[in-house]
This record gives C-alpha cells, structure tokens and sequence, in this order.
C-alpha cells in the first residue's frame, strides 16, 4: 500500500504541472467583489502591519502555503524549497497528506521541513476518511511527529476518492470520529476540503465538534475529479469526471458562510486565489489567513529563488491592496466599508 500511495504522489504532480485541472465553476467567487480605491489613503505604506498568529506562532502576513505534496524525493524537493520560502516571508506552510510516511516510513523525510523552517507555523495533514479504513489518534498524532507540527488538518475529499482508481468511499459517521481526534491530540486540529468548499452548515457542525480551523478550500482552483480522470482507465468514471468539472462552492461564498456560521473557529480562504488582491478580499470577508496551492508549485519545482519571488509578489499585493482602501493593519481591513459586491 506504501508503494502505491508513493507512486499516486509522483502522478498528482505530474498531472498538476502537465495537464488543464482548473475547475470549470465560474471562478472563485471574488471576482464578484470589488475594493473601492481611496485617493487618500492617510497611511504610511511602509507602516501597513500584515502580522498575525496563528497556531500559537507570529506571523509577517496572514498567508498559507496549502497542503501539498510529500512522499517521494521530487515532493522533498519542492517541500523544501517552500519551506525556506516560507520561512524568509514569514507565511505559515501546510504539508501534503502525511498517509505515506505512517504507511512507509522511509519517506518521513520527505514530509519533514521544520530544519528549513523553524519558527513558523506548520501543518500536518490526513485524509478524514481514513478515520473509516482503520485510522485513529494514534497515527494522527504519528502525522503530527513526522512533520514536527503545530497543528494536524483532516482533509475532505469525497468527490477525489469517488473518481480516485484506488479511492475509499466510505465517509460516514465521520464527524464522530473526528470529535475523537479533536479531543485525542495536544495540538489544535482542524479540517480542510480540497476544491469543492465548505459551507455554512458543515463548518458549524465541525466548530462542535471541537475543530479550531476551518479551509474553505473552494471551487474556483484545482478540481481534484479532473487530477483523477487523467489516472482513469475506468472508461465510465473517466468520461463522468467531466460532469463534474464545475462542482463545487464558489471559495468567497464559503468565507461569507463560514464566517458566519462558526465564528470561533480560525477561517482559512483557499480555492482559486491568485494573487494578494485575492487573499485581501478573502480577509475582508472575513478570513483570518489566506491560502495558496497550485499557483506555487511551478515555481517550487523551479528553485528556491522561484518560489522566494512568488511569495514576495503576493505578500506585496497584500500590502497594495490594502494601501490602495487605506487599511493600515488587518483589523481594519476586515472592517473595511470599501469591499463592495459588482
């Protein structure tokens, strides 16, 4: 089983570089919004405040690198490479699903970054369902030591495992089984989807549960269905897959809800966003970071130069953005008047 979830890694990134996997949902939803300029902004550039905490650790902006990657040497590699990026920046990092160092342990290092690393804040990462296919505590705690963690995320991924060749399918009374795992381990655990969101209804039930963290991850960015159909020899799955290809909540619609339904819980945006304009308006929304997934892995491939300038280009466009409304630090950017629905 080890080798084969090895091996499905090295395709997921392959497919992610090589092919078209971009949902086809009419974008992720903030597009639909717009900052209104302030012609006098009545701020100093230089004093805009982007730092926040988050885990219990400081960070420079309210930026995440999305879970990932891991498991062979090419993921240890463009780990690395986003780690020490994100060190340099101060954004917080998640790692890919840590399922392939519990199950082979030889690939632990892949996972592992906090060396490149060691002041931010850094995520572990399992598959929910897994909970169902004999998953406990005891291996999300193993997770969290193999990647030397600040926190664990669950990840829901119901429509991948449904179009995955190898998928599991099972994902009932998952939400007791996370409350387990929420009272289980010493670090705060949250949960995560992987492109079709989470809406109001579901985030409320996961806060009761006992969950510190929710990403939305939304529609608008990379569709897992599609990832799946270019692994397909299922002639039936593979030509559904296309059905699918728009499914999903659009990631500003999740914020919006989210916020909403479960305020005590840490909001994360994901899902489609492309620049710092996009995460500003994520946190006007009332996201407490936002997230980036696809749009760095070309140049975490590249080389650490790469994947230092990508994040120092959208840590710039943060700061823009909010020097172009006036917000001198993000309290204010979340109560900011000037985000207006077109």
């Amino acid at each position: 089983m080890g080798l084969s979830t090895e091996r499905r890694k090295a395709e997921h990134i392959r497919i992610c570089l090589e092919e078209n996997v971009s949902s086809t949902a009419e974008g992720s939803g903030f597009a639909d919004y717009r900052f209104r300029h302030r012609a006098l902004p009545e701020i100093d550039f230089a004093e805009i405040d982007t730092t926040c905490e988050f885990l219990g650790k400081p960070v420079s902006v309210p930026l995440l690198i999305s879970s990932m990657t891991g498991g062979t040497e090419e993921a240890l590699r463009i780990n690395r490479n986003l780690a020490e990026a994100a060190q340099r920046q101060g954004w917080a990092m998640g790692v890919g699903s840590v399922r392939a160092a519990v199950e082979r342990p030889s690939v632990a290092h892949t996972f592992r970054v906090r060396d490149a690393a060691p002041t931010i804040p850094v995520i572990a990462n399992i598959g929910a369902v897994q909970l169902n296919y004999g998953y406990g505590a005891e291996e999300c705690k193993r997770a969290v030591d193999v990647a030397e963690a600040d926190g664990l995320v669950l990840h829901l991924n119901s429509m991948q495992e449904l179009f995955q060749p190898e998928g599991n399918t099972n994902f009932k009374d998952l939400l007791r089984q996370i409350e387990v795992v929420c009272r289980s381990l010493q670090v705060p655990v949250g949960v995560k989807e992987v492109g079709w969101g989470i809406g109001g209804d579901t985030a409320r039930l996961l806060a009761d549960a006992g969950v510190r963290f929710v990403d939305v991850a939304g529609a608008g960015g990379t569709s897992w269905s599609q990832v799946e159909k270019y692994r397909l020899q299922d002639p039936v799955r593979r030509a559904a897959a296309e059905a699918f290809a728009d499914w999903g909540i659009p990631t500003a619609q999740c914020v919006a809800e989210v916020h909403e339904a479960a305020p005590g819980c840490s909001l994360i945006a994901s899902g489609g966003l492309t620049s710092g304009v996009d995460a500003a308006k994520a946190i006007a929304l009332g996201a407490d970071l936002a997230g980036f997934g696809r749009s760095l892995l070309g140049p975490a491939v590249g080389s650490p130069e790469e994947t230092d300038l990508a994040l120092q280009r959208i840590s710039f466009e943060l700061r823009a953005a909010m020097f172009g409304i006036g917000a001198a630090n993000l309290s204010e950017l979340r109560g900011t008047p000037n985000l207006t629905k077109r």
